[in-house]
């Protein structure tokens, strides 16, 4: 068996890893392109997708929490209107369109205390830009709260560009 992990949207560090039996390592090292021509992980990276592996451990509960958050979050763009992604995970896409929509959104909601990425070419296709929603175990029902007054906000702010 070989597992492809991220450590950064799941443990908040940097970059990936595959986990395989360790002739197929070794047969990576060796001949996969994009690993010769990558730069590695740096040390505190490393370090903090251990950190990351060691709270997880002595708390299991938080990656179900940030799921659970992330469907609130999901249903209270879609309440006030929004296209969203469904949520496998802790991260919810809020389907925008068009970059200077997206960015204009981003925008209004950092000026209401809700920070979110805002993905646009070239590192989205054209018309697919969007907002990334990113869910934490530690958001509280107010944060929830404030995040749905924001996306309903929206409509004005998208209206104006």
């Amino acid at each position: 068996m070989v597992l492809t992990v991220t450590l950064s949207k799941a443990l908040g560090a940097q970059g990936g890893a595959v986990l395989g039996h360790p002739d197929v390592v070794e047969h990576l090292v060796n001949t996969a392109r994009s690993f010769i021509f990558d730069t590695a992980l740096a040390p505190s990276s490393a370090g903090a997708a251990l950190g990351a592996l060691r709270v997880l451990r002595g708390e299991p509960g938080l990656a179900a929490a940030a799921r659970r958050r992330a469907v609130e979050l999901a249903g209270a763009a879609a309440a006030t209107g929004h296209a969203v992604s469904r949520p496998d995970a802790a991260v919810v896409s809020l389907l925008l369109g068009d970059a200077a929509v997206a960015v204009a959104a981003a925008t209004g909601c950092l000026e209401r205390g809700i920070r979110v990425g805002c993905f646009r070419p070239p590192s989205v296709p054209d018309g697919l830009s969007r907002l990334r929603l990113t869910a934490r175990a530690d958001l509280t029902d107010a944060d929830v709260e404030r995040a749905r007054a924001a996306f309903a906000q929206l409509a004005t702010i998208i209206r104006d560009v």
